[in-house]
């Protein structure tokens, strides 16, 4: 199948882009950053989201919207919520598409960290349930996946400080972060597995919004 990903240059993209080629598909990358993956079924396109002149990408089946930013300001709003809405109506709203999966995050289930990323990932988690009502007509599914921490580049200031990783591992059951290449294990799932799932946000955070201390 036809693949386009968003935020494919680093991170969480990038390991979903390595996944669906491993796995046989063709793969479209996008991302204001250059590519960084070799593969003769690999193409990287050079644009920013919030830029609506959108390059021409034919057939898509499989949409993933791995784009994003933290900024901690109105820019979180922009790029994760209103930019990410404007690419995933270009690109999923037609008659191949077969699946669309964004990347929102556990700070929209639970409201932690910023306002602004809170809001914007709320925001994509009631917007990817709008879609999959409007999709159903061509049966094709619409999830969101709402990750904790991810061991990526983003987070380098807490991976680098081993005493705030270490508070932060605490604040999990499995006292754990994922690694990229899981959030690419559950995208392939649910995009290219599942058929009777649609509408739904999976938290995937290690226990984090589930841990408590029970006083009694």
């Amino acid at each position: 199948m036809k693949v386009l990903v968003t935020g494919a240059s680093g991170g969480i993209g990038s390991a979903v882009c390595r996944k669906y080629l491993t796995e046989g598909h063709t793969v479209v990358g996008m991302d204001v950053k250059p590519g960084i993956i070799n593969d003769e079924h690999y193409m990287h396109v050079v644009h920013d989201i919030r830029n609506r002149d959108y390059p021409d990408v034919d057939g898509v089946e499989i949409f993933v919207n791995c784009a994003g930013c933290q900024e901690m300001n109105e820019e979180d709003i922009a790029v994760n919520l209103t930019a990410s809405i404007a690419v995933c109506e270009h690109y999923a709203d037609q008659g191949h598409i077969r699946s669309v999966l964004n990347v929102a995050s556990a700070s929209g289930v639970t409201g932690s960290e910023f306002p602004h990323y809170a809001a914007s990932k709320g925001g994509m988690i009631a917007y990817t349930k709008n879609l999959a009502l409007r999709l159903a007509k061509y049966k094709a599914t619409a999830n969101s996946i709402c990750p904790g921490g991810v061991i990526t580049d983003l987070n380098r200031h807490i991976l680098d400080d081993e005493k705030l990783y270490r508070a932060v591992l605490d604040e999990s059951l499995l006292g754990r972060w994922a690694e990229p290449e899981e959030m690419a294990e559950w995208a392939y799932f649910l995009t290219c597995v599942n058929r009777s799932m649609t509408g739904e946000a999976l938290l995937i955070d290690n226990g984090e919004a589930l841990k408590s201390n029970f006083i009694w």
